[in-house]
């Protein structure tokens, strides 16, 4: 038996590390924002010292936060081996914003902590706590985790494991930390040569046992899942993208050392009230409001809508129950093409609306899944040259990605959570990244930018908010046309008398005339009440799509939608 303990990483985790440059650092993070509460010093700072303690009490549920990155001999392959010199002190730091502490202020300073690689002779994360938020009501908290070791879904979770549902829970003393002995390099090579044998074995097998069974026999074994046909299929449809690249926009080109952060809140409510009226799914009603802002942004920069191939990657969650407990990503992709030539908000999200069915009925987010499958028993140095050559032009403009996330409040030490922002890593060439956290009924989108491809990131923002509230005002008229009656026409008998007024006694008595017909006023019809009351919450509607397109249907309790103006930055 084996002295040593390590993991190897998967090689769609490996890419994330591969696919990293001096320009494009490759970590996911979030801005958290938190009431001060419990976690206020008497001085009026944060009491960071038992923010440490409670994050150290919790360590042992998440094992890949005490390890860093070895490499195998010759193969150079990443495996994780437990740090020795672990020091929670260097992975949670401490900072404070200049007096009044504005959101300004916070989104300057977030940024360039953002913009800077994570330092891989540690363990691959940070948390910055940052104090006096809104004059020290409120602090923030930046995590950076590298893509390597979580996906969207997985960060979710641990948002979830480090913080509680209850203001009043009280951790115990952190259980020691016994770190497993280091491999030796002879003891990496060893095990790098059996991988090399092994996996294309391993992986021919159960490509040609999934070939050559029947779909009842999937079903019944472990075998179940998608068939090599449609790993094929799935293929063949990537790659007619990937030989064509996506129009060129302002948006795209080489990255830079730095960025720009912003966000935004939405209630999640009005955009359920969207989903329901229009029959769509939550993220067709983002891809439909992205649509609508970058119409307002790129013609502003003098560009030729109707002649834009402009395409998203959305990462589409391939986790399954057997994936609980096993760390790391298990992610696709699909590529959408985003109507940016059409200009009503309604043929916009209907057109979505079918791309995205068409992709979830192809499967099309198995593509990716096989390319990483066949990764697997690719040599290292190949893929590590062969990521960074992918070059600043693909076949996406941006990313797009939505993660689940509760529904109910989260504390750490006590201190609320008020709302949190993901950050998504840019991809080569695309100069704007877009990610979606649905907490506590609201919907708050972060927006990662390059410094120089994206100067005027904050009038996107504005872009975002005006596009939500022109696709909120369409589906209203659209209501309003379906719901009003018609007016009524007489019929061609009796039409005289049945529109002319009996007179009064008083005009009978007078010999008054009665007033013509088409001078006869009659009362409006009665106004349509439109319900401005959030729809009660239902546990299948909580959330929006996991890192990826969720495959929501529309539900029917309401059939009025409501009409409300709250949309804050």
């Amino acid at each position: 038996m084996a002295r040593f303990g390590f993991e190897r990483l998967s090689a769609q985790d490996a890419g994330f590390l591969w696919a990293e440059t001096p320009n494009q650092p490759m970590h996911v993070g979030a801005l958290a924002v938190f009431e001060i509460g419990p976690l206020q010093r008497e001085d009026g700072g944060v009491d960071i010292d038992r923010y440490r303690a409670q994050a150290e009490s919790r360590l042992h549920w998440i094992p890949r936060y005490r390890q860093k990155l070895e490499w195998t001999p010759v193969e150079r392959w990443p495996v994780w081996v437990d740090d020795r010199n672990f020091d929670i002190a260097h992975h949670i730091r401490h900072i404070a914003l200049p007096r009044p502490g504005t959101q300004e202020q916070l989104k300057e300073i977030a940024a360039r902590i953002n913009s800077r690689r994570l330092d891989r002779r540690h363990a691959l994360w940070e948390v910055w706590v940052i104090e006096g938020v809104e004059g020290g009501e409120q602090f923030a908290i930046l995590n950076k985790i590298h893509h390597c070791m979580i996906d969207g879904a997985a960060g979710a979770d641990l948002s979830q494991v480090l913080m509680s549902p209850s203001p009043k829970v009280e951790d115990g003393p952190a259980i020691p930390y016994m770190p497993r002995p280091a491999p030796t390099r002879s003891e990496l090579f060893g095990d790098a040569v059996s991988e090399t044998v092994r996996r294309p074995l391993s992986l021919a097998r159960d490509w040609i046992a999934q070939a050559t069974s029947s779909p009842a026999q999937r079903a019944a074994t472990d075998l179940g899942g998608p068939s090599a046909s449609d790993r094929l299929r799935a293929f063949a449809e990537m790659a007619n993208h990937a030989t064509t690249a996506a129009s060129p926009t302002p948006i795209n080109g080489e990255l830079g050392p730095h960025r720009r952060l912003d966000w935004l809140t939405m209630p999640l409510d009005d955009v359920k009230e969207l989903r329901r009226e229009l029959g769509c799914t939550i993220n067709d009603v983002v891809l439909a409001t992205v649509t609508g802002a970058l119409r307002r942004y790129l013609f502003r920069r003098r560009m030729d809508l109707k002649t834009l191939d402009f395409r998203i990657s959305a990462p589409v969650s391939m986790r399954r129950p057997e994936h609980e407990r096993i760390q790391g990503n298990h992610v696709s992709t699909w590529v959408v093409p985003l109507p940016l030539a059409i200009e009503d908000p309604i043929e916009q999200i209907e057109a979505i609306q079918q791309t995205t069915e068409e992709l979830k009925a192809s499967n099309a987010a198995l593509a990716v899944d096989t390319i990483m499958e066949l990764a697997e028993w690719i040599p290292g140095p190949i893929l590590e040259r062969a990521l960074p050559a992918i070059g600043n032009s693909g076949p996406v403009n941006m990313i797009v990605t939505n993660v689940p996330g509760p529904q109910f409040p989260l504390y750490l030490a006590g201190s609320r959570l008020l709302a949190m922002y993901p950050v998504v890593p840019l991809i080569p060439g695309g100069g704007l990244g877009v990610a979606l956290f649905s907490y506590e009924g609201k919907l708050c989108w972060g927006f990662n930018g390059d410094f120089e491809l994206v100067p005027d990131l904050a009038s996107l923002v504005d872009d975002i908010g005006a596009s939500f509230e022109a696709l909120r005002q369409a589906t209203v008229d659209r209501y309003l046309g379906r719901r009003t009656a018609p007016p009524e026409t007489p019929s061609a008998t009796g039409a005289d008398s049945a529109s002319v007024p009996t007179p009064s006694g008083a005009e009978a008595e007078s010999g008054t005339p009665a007033p013509p017909a088409a001078e006869v006023e009659s009362d409006p019809p009665p106004a349509i009440a439109l319900v401005d009351e959030p729809a009660p919450d239902r546990d299948d509607e909580a959330c929006a799509a996991a890192a990826t397109p969720i495959a929501d249907t529309p539900g029917d309790e309401e059939e009025e939608i409501g009409i409300s103006t709250a949309i804050g930055r």
